[in-house]
């Protein structure tokens, strides 16, 4: 028999599903705070500015008094000279009437010195009392001609020459009166070695005003001696006095013949020569056709040059405008030693 099936167990029945949950509303995304806006940095606080050193000026060249033997006469004068090197060249600074050789040494500002500038460039300096003046004045008081004063410095020369280091010889810087004794110096047998001469204030013929020849040590020149007042430093007339000298006999006579003996010496000059006139020199006739007529009598130099030196009067190396005449005097030198003296270019 069969068996009886057994009857099918029900499948139980489906559990229900859970509902499904319904999600959480999405939270809403909080809006990005906006940064901040970025801080301005501080503006930069200006460095201080720098505190400038107070330059340190070198101490001025020791000038000491000097004691030569010229053929006899006693010369008295200043030197400076280079500290440790031997001196490139001697230069030689001759002072205008009534002055002595201090006139070179910055009367009222040490900027204003040749003696000390010269030193500092490497040149010895040798400021000379002419004869009739400072030590030879005991054996020449009534002084000597301009051509005796040449030939007596010449001597001074020869004797500095023995005892010192001259490097490439010997350039004269002159002033006035030293100009025209300069120019005796230039001319004579002895001068054609000089490597040149720049002269300061001396021309060839006076101009009007000048012609009656005032007393340079007292009233009626000032105006031809100093120019505007404005152009010497405070103190400057003052202290002049200590440099003012009687001026002797012997050359005194020899100013009115001036004018005569300039074209006798001028053709015998050998030697580069600049001319420098300040911007209110009254002393001499500067008009074109008179400075081309001096010129054009220094027939034999290889060198002339004429220079007018702005806010300057007739006393260039006691006045404001020292250290810018002393300056182109010392680079006239350099040009004269780097062109060969003689053989130099005649402008």
């Amino acid at each position: 028999m069969t068996a009886p099936v057994a009857p099918a167990v029900p499948a139980e029945p489906a559990v229900p599903v859970a509902p499904a949950v319904p999600a959480a509303p999405a939270v809403p995304v909080v809006p990005a705070v906006p940064a901040a806006p970025p801080v301005p940095a501080a503006p930069a606080v200006p460095a201080a500015p720098a505190v400038l050193a107070t330059p340190v000026v070198p101490a001025a060249p020791a000038v000491h008094a000097v004691i030569l033997d010229a053929d006899g006469i006693e010369m008295s004068g200043l030197l400076a000279e280079p500290e440790g090197v031997e001196p490139r060249a001697v230069i030689v600074a001759i002072h205008g009437r009534g002055m002595c050789a201090d006139y070179f040494n910055g009367l009222t500002d040490p900027a204003g010195s040749l003696l000390a500038l010269g030193a500092r460039l490497g040149y010895s300096v040798l400021a000379l009392d002419r004869p009739g003046y400072g030590a030879s004045a005991r054996q020449l008081p009534e002084g000597q001609p301009l051509g005796e004063q040449a030939t007596t410095l010449h001597a001074a020369l020869t004797d500095f020459a023995r005892h010192h280091r001259t490097g490439a010889g010997f350039f004269v810087v002159a002033h006035s009166d030293g100009g025209k004794v300069s120019l005796h110096m230039a001319a004579q047998e002895a001068g054609a070695s000089l490597i040149g001469l720049d002269i300061n204030g001396c021309g060839w013929r006076y101009a009007r005003e000048a012609r009656h020849f005032p007393d340079t040590l007292g009233g009626g020149a000032s105006r031809l001696n100093w120019g505007p007042l404005n152009l010497y430093a405070p103190g400057t007339f003052r202290a002049s006095r200590s440099l003012l000298r009687s001026v002797p006999r012997r050359e005194e006579i020899q100013t009115a013949v001036w004018p005569i003996q300039y074209p006798r010496l001028a053709g015998r000059i050998t030697s580069p020569l600049r001319l420098t006139f300040a911007e209110h020199e009254l002393w001499w006739e500067l008009d074109d056709a008179s400075l081309t007529s001096m010129t054009g009598r220094l027939t034999a130099a290889p060198r002339v040059t004429v220079d007018r030196l702005p806010a300057a009067g007739h006393n260039i190396s006691i006045g404001r405008a020292a250290r810018t005449y002393h300056l182109r005097a010392v680079a006239f030198l350099e040009e004269c030693l780097l062109l060969g003296g003689g053989d130099a270019r005649r402008v």
